[in-house]
């Protein structure tokens, strides 16, 4: 079944496209620019395509980042510290960004002669994006089918939407992943900040899983400050 992996440079997508790789014909990863202060995501993104030996193709919506507005990721806004129960993670929300993404993912798939697109939303994201829950998922899914009816028939394929971020990680180290070759860090330093909540959330799932991550942080003992484990 070919496949194109929607993927942004970070471990959930990254695990996913080596998933994808295994399991079905991997046709291409596409990321997308839209104006995101953590913008060398991309490279890592194109790194995993590279080390898949597939396509890489980075869209540039990064017109649309004066419109995307109140969200730290696009705006100037500090990026909020912490562990996504807090509510101050809800200034890392942009607006409609996966139902963007994947309208045109499912664009290109329908193009290229694709049978699915793949994301990797997953659960532990539900409870802050809500384009990330199984509802938005379905309704997704219904709605291109309608689109796309009579034109070409594409899935949107998301096995993780039920699982965890250290289910993620458990996944990728059985698939040897080089999980330092992936980027999560909202702040977009030199290095992964180990504070804002995607490092937090990354390294408690490391420890959940009992995974090893070689990835450098500039602080790795914060998250268990703010981490319930």
């Amino acid at each position: 079944m070919k496949t194109l992996v929607v993927c942004s440079g970070g471990m959930d997508s990254v695990t996913l496209a080596y998933h994808v790789k295994r399991e079905r014909e991997l046709t291409r990863l596409i990321s997308f620019d839209y104006g995101q202060r953590h913008k060398k995501e991309l490279d890592f993104a194109a790194m995993a395509a590279a080390d898949l030996e597939v396509p890489h193709e980075i869209i540039d919506i990064s017109s649309l980042a004066k419109f995307l507005t109140g969200s730290a990721l696009t705006d100037d806004i500090e990026v909020p510290e912490g562990h996504y129960a807090e509510e101050n993670m809800q200034t890392t929300v942009v607006p409609n960004r996966n139902a963007i993404f994947l309208t045109i993912a499912f664009g290109v798939a329908a193009g290229e002669k694709s049978s699915a697109v793949a994301a990797a939303v997953h659960s532990g994201d539900h409870f802050i994006y809500s384009d990330c829950r199984v509802e938005f998922i379905d309704a997704f899914r219904t709605m291109q089918n309608l689109a796309l009816e009579g034109v070409s028939e594409v899935d949107l394929y998301t096995p993780y939407v039920n699982s965890s971020k250290a289910d993620i990680a458990r996944i990728g180290a059985e698939l040897g992943v080089p999980f330092e070759k992936t980027w999560s860090c909202y702040k977009g330093g030199d290095r992964h900040c180990g504070r804002c909540g995607t490092c937090v959330e990354r390294l408690e799932a490391f420890h959940l899983a009992g995974a090893k991550d070689q990835t450098v942080y500039e602080d790795t003992d914060y998250w268990r400050q703010v981490c319930p484990v």
